[in-house]
């Protein structure tokens, strides 16, 4: 009995731990030891705009004067920086799938690259406001990557990254990493689209999530962290936790039962 009980606990401690393969960021394939060339796509499909996407748009002209109509912030200020003065310069795309911008109205954006809509008010301007000397020059950004992070990860939460894109380990990375009982095999990405929202999963501890559609996050992503079944049992994440837990638990159990006997 004592020999089952003892092999039983060993069985339970080496079942209820986090294994290294859990825990380890995009693993290649064992199968090989040398070094390999994986091949990564670098390069992904352009962000087309969904609604409540915030944008940052400047013009500039030989006039200064005249293209300050346009823009909400004078540009003599060059303290007018971060995501407040962006939350209240911004434009942001409405349900409507339209920009307001001053003197323009109202600017259907939904759906355009960043490329198509900074074509589109060039054109616009020089169409009704501008002679092609006035050489302007029109910027439009995204006013970062907000996304949100929430679940098994250091630091939850909203974030932004003010960059024009971002991976999902940068994302992470951000927010404090994912800590041992978080699952970073299925790590779940809800994406908006313009007919609504999809639930889509990416497994991080594969070298192949690199190539999936989901390692790069888009605007207004939810990124879900979900805990391992260990952290609900609560048994410990390492061997040695396990095996202290279910000891603790077998002592208490043989001490009430030798108490119960000689009652």
């Amino acid at each position: 009995m004592m020999r089952l009980l003892f092999f039983g606990i060993i069985a339970i401690c080496l079942a209820s731990c986090v294994s290294q393969k859990q825990l380890t960021y995009l693993q290649e394939d064992n199968t090989t030891t040398k070094d390999s060339l994986i091949p990564i796509q670098k390069m992904k499909e352009p962000y087309r705009l969904q609604i409540n996407d915030l944008l940052s748009i400047r013009v500039k002209a030989l006039d200064d004067e005249l293209v300050n109509i346009f823009n909400p912030v004078s540009e003599a200020n060059p303290n007018a920086t971060g995501e407040q003065r962006l939350y209240y310069d911004g434009f942001k795309v409405d349900q409507h799938g339209n920009i307001r911008i001053p003197i323009l109205g109202e600017i259907p954006v939904l759906g355009y690259t960043i490329e198509e809509v900074r074509k589109d008010l060039e054109q616009r301007l020089l169409k009704d406001y501008f002679k092609a000397e006035a050489n302007i020059f029109v910027t439009v950004k995204l006013s970062g990557i907000r996304f949100s992070i929430n679940g098994e990860i250091g630091n939850p939460g909203s974030k932004i990254i003010y960059r024009d894109q971002a991976t999902i380990m940068e994302a992470i990375g951000n927010s404090g990493d994912i800590p041992v009982t978080g699952d970073k095999t299925n790590v779940v990405v809800i994406r908006q689209y313009p007919l609504g929202q999809k639930v889509h999963h990416i497994d991080l501890t594969s070298i192949d999530a690199m190539s999936s559609p989901y390692y790069y996050v888009q605007p207004n992503d939810l990124i879900i962290i979900n805990p391992l079944p260990q952290k609900s049992l609560g048994t410990g994440v390492t061997g040695l936790q396990s095996f202290t837990t279910i000891l603790s638990i077998v002592t208490a159990l043989t001490t009430s039962i030798l108490l119960f006997i000689r009652l």
